[in-house]
């Protein structure tokens, strides 16, 4: 008889909060996370966050689901809006340059200049990548689908398979990537399944049921609802992934099975399917 203790996964909420591309924040926190066993960091990522109205749309989130906050943001008064509402909610910041610079500053003996995404050089590569960037976060969650003609790849997958984390780093390495979320009940739009090969590529996003309805209780019980729900009724999930898998399979569209990858494993098999798609 195994006698080992069972150790389960601990789940928090991080809020990544940056003014650029936020692929410094991802970067570390991830390599943070790695050091503890067992932990599942439910992520939150707000980018290009450079005014006081976008601020305010993400404090009301880190309050609807409290954790920790780490940012990149140079301007002064954004950072102490954030700081502020942060210390009086009893969240835990960290501004993860701060440090970093500092030391630079003092080694150099100059000051920074607190530039807004300074680590990008204003060349056609800098502006490949912001366009990419724009397109996706214009066509994140069903938005404007219509243009998603426009895009490299289409994600399509059912709630909580990572279909914006996993565009938005496609968009950091200049892919236009576009998502349309797989509701029970409402269709896709007609010209996705008529898109040919000379179109966008089509991936689903495929994910256990075990492992969805563990995610989805996760992120309802971090908001503080009632986790017995459809939303993570085992027998609704199971149903929701099985029609999404035969949506899949009935257009011959690539797959990716999400369900133990992270959003980096994920973006890199899309990539090499895109990579493969154009040899």
């Amino acid at each position: 008889m195994n006698t080992t203790p069972q150790r389960f996964s601990i789940y928090f909420n991080v809020h990544l909060v940056s003014d650029s591309t936020g692929e410094t924040l991802n970067a570390i926190q991830r390599a943070a996370c790695a050091q503890f066993e067992n932990v599942q960091p439910l992520e939150h990522n707000y980018y290009l966050v450079r005014s006081e109205r976008q601020l305010e749309r993400v404090m009301r989130e880190i309050e609807a689901a409290p954790g920790v906050v780490w940012y990149t943001i140079s301007d002064e008064v954004l950072r102490q809006k954030l700081e502020s509402f942060c210390r009086e909610h009893g969240v835990a910041t960290l501004p993860v340059l701060d440090a970093s610079i500092a030391m630079l500053g003092r080694h150099l003996g100059i000051s920074a200049n607190q530039k807004v995404a300074g680590q990008h050089a204003l060349d056609d590569d800098y502006f490949e990548r912001m366009e990419a960037i724009n397109f996706t976060l214009a066509h994140d969650d069903g938005q404007n689908v219509d243009g998603l003609v426009g895009a490299d790849v289409i994600l399509l997958g059912v709630s909580r398979t990572s279909k914006t984390p996993t565009c938005v780093y496609l968009a950091n390495r200049k892919v236009k990537a576009g998502n349309i979320p797989l509701v029970p009940g409402v269709p896709l739009p007609p010209f996705i399944e008529k898109l040919g090969p000379k179109g966008p590529l089509v991936i689903g996003l495929k994910v256990s049921a075990e492992r969805l309805v563990q995610i989805r209780r996760q992120r309802l019980i971090s908001l503080d609802q009632d986790e017995h729900t459809i939303y993570a009724d085992e027998a609704a999930v199971r149903d929701e992934v099985t029609q999404a898998n035969r949506l899949f399979q009935r257009n011959k569209w690539k797959t990716i099975d999400v369900s133990r990858r992270s959003v980096e494993e994920t973006a890199a098999a899309i990539l090499n399917l895109l990579n493969e798609r154009k040899a």
